[in-house]
């Protein structure tokens, strides 16, 4: 959310009506979360003025650790200097901490793509910009669930019930720290979690929603304590509700 919030504030920059800008000052500290979306809190130290150049070699954006050669434009400025800079700190500041850690698997591969390319700026922000529609396309939709067998039929579903809040097993990357709550597209991938986790007996999907429109469900180690919700539905283990009346 936030890198995909990032590139769209770069997009509007490039493309301003005053030109491309470029934020001179591009710090974390500088950004700001408001209502889902990320805010420059300073624009004190952004331009629109493009390095000027006479030839190609008057054109080199440096960064601590990598180099880039640009190309000068006719107009005598380095081309989509201001663009690639803002990209670049996108990518060193945002990108290399955020991007790899808490996609669904299958994705993964597509957020390193963006994380070599803008790394390497072979892209620019009009191709990131696409690449990150592309991933939240198919992270909403469920297109990146690879077919499987249906695991849903190893699970009691008990409607009008759910478990006693409280502390249970803990996974990454969890939204709550007292358990493992994950977002799930369907019942059908949180019983492939479930699955995949050694503690987890049972599961609940709840009524709450992610910034993407997904479900938060909710993975625990039993599942006796139940208590009336009619909101709720329970998935329980076939193999841990065997010898227990339900």
């Amino acid at each position: 959310q936030i890198c995909l919030s990032l590139v769209k504030l770069l997009f509007y920059l490039a493309h301003s009506p005053l030109g491309s800008i470029v934020l001179l000052d591009f710090q974390p500290r500088q950004f700001v979360m408001v209502d889902g979306n990320l805010k420059v809190t300073d624009m004190d130290d952004a331009s629109t003025e493009e390095l000027s150049c006479k030839e190609d070699n008057d054109c080199t954006l440096n960064f601590p650790t990598k180099s880039f050669p640009l190309k000068c434009s006719m107009a005598g400025t380095c081309k989509g200097i201001n663009e690639k800079k803002n990209l670049f700190n996108a990518y060193r500041y945002f990108f290399t901490y955020l991007l790899p850690h808490s996609a669904p698997p299958a994705l993964r591969p597509l957020l390193s793509d963006i994380l070599n390319a803008t790394g390497d700026l072979r892209y620019g922000i009009n191709e990131t910009l696409r690449a990150f529609e592309k991933v939240l396309h198919l992270y909403k939709s469920g297109l990146y669930l690879q077919k499987r067998p249906l695991l849903l039929k190893d699970y009691i579903s008990l409607k009008g019930f759910r478990t006693v809040e409280g502390e249970d097993y803990k996974c990454w990357p969890s939204y709550s720290h007292l358990g493992c709550v994950l977002s799930v597209h369907s019942d059908e991938e949180a019983a492939a979690i479930c699955n995949s986790q050694s503690q987890c007996q049972s599961f609940i999907i709840t009524q709450q929603r992610t910034w993407a429109g997904r479900p938060l469900a909710s993975f625990q180690s039993s599942w006796t304590d139940l208590i009336p919700d009619t909101n709720a539905v329970i998935y329980i283990k076939r193999s841990a509700s065997s010898g227990e009346r339900l």
